[in-house]
């Protein structure tokens, strides 16, 4: 049996400024945005090249700006950071985990170069550099 996730959903305060930042600035593909009724707008949106997607509008339960740790896995994390920057995106130098556990400048070994960055709620999100995966 495989348990596929799928969608993530995150809480917004402007479905529609939102919609532009992760569209416009992140490049991730709007599948769908749909008003369910007045008061209710569901858009469903996909980062370049992932089979999980976001949901932002549905009810979450939680409080805009509280989800934290969402990654986004990339072959260059110095490309995909300066493309980010490049968008207007705030992003964080590329950083690493130190053996005592800090972080410190630049790239570390496989699977340990980060970089940081923030939607316009909050919501906390990280670029991570993983190998190719074929």
């Amino acid at each position: 049996m495989d348990y596929k996730l799928e969608v993530v959903p995150v809480a917004v305060a402007d479905v529609e400024k939102a919609k532009l930042f992760y569209s416009e600035q992140l490049g991730f593909v709007a599948d769908h945005d749909t008003q369910i009724s007045a008061d209710v707008r569901v858009v469903q949106l996909t980062p370049p090249g992932s089979a999980c997607s976001i949901v932002i509008g549905a009810d979450t339960g939680a409080a805009p700006g509280t989800v934290r740790g969402l990654q986004l896995v990339v072959t260059d994390i110095d490309a995909a950071r300066a493309e980010l920057a490049g968008r207007g995106v705030e992003v964080s130098e590329v950083q690493h985990y130190s053996k005592d556990g800090t972080m410190a400048a630049g790239k570390g070994g496989e699977w340990n170069a980060f970089a940081f960055f923030s939607d316009l709620d909050g919501n906390g999100w990280v670029l991570q550099e993983g190998p190719g995966r074929g």
